[in-house]
């Protein structure tokens, strides 16, 4: 039973990548999920996340009108399609879910650790 991301990598200023999270041994319905992203020296923040109860996806201010996250209608994988990518972005990203109804107004938890976190993948911007 995991989350494993993928799909990090390099890419310019402006560029695009799409990260994706597939779940494993277990179906993503019941569960709110989300992409954290933490920085060399920076604290860790919530980026996007999607709710269970009404499917809809919730983004971090800076990343609004640049990066989509969706889910399949099998509810096993997640994607986060990152364009006009900045230096900024660079972090290790990472998916974590949990059936707390957590993403609402907020699209991070705090000191609440979430159920099942998977792996980060590394993303890097450069200018």
């Amino acid at each position: 039973v995991q989350l494993q991301a993928s799909g990090g990598g390099l890419a310019q200023t402006g560029g695009s990548l799409r990260l994706s999270c597939a779940a494993s041994g277990f179906n993503l319905d019941s569960y709110d999920i989300g992409w954290f992203r933490q920085a060399p020296g920076k604290e860790r923040e919530g980026v996007s996340c999607i709710s269970d109860s009404d499917g809809g996806a919730r983004y971090l201010e800076s990343v609004k009108g640049r990066f989509t996250m969706s889910r399949d209608n099998a509810k096993t994988t997640v994607l986060l399609q990152m364009n006009s990518l900045k230096p900024e972005d660079t972090a290790v990203y990472y998916c974590a879910a949990d059936r707390l109804p957590w993403c609402g107004m907020a699209v991070d938890v705090g000191d609440y650790n979430l159920e099942y976190r998977g792996k980060g993948t590394l993303v890097t911007v450069s200018s």
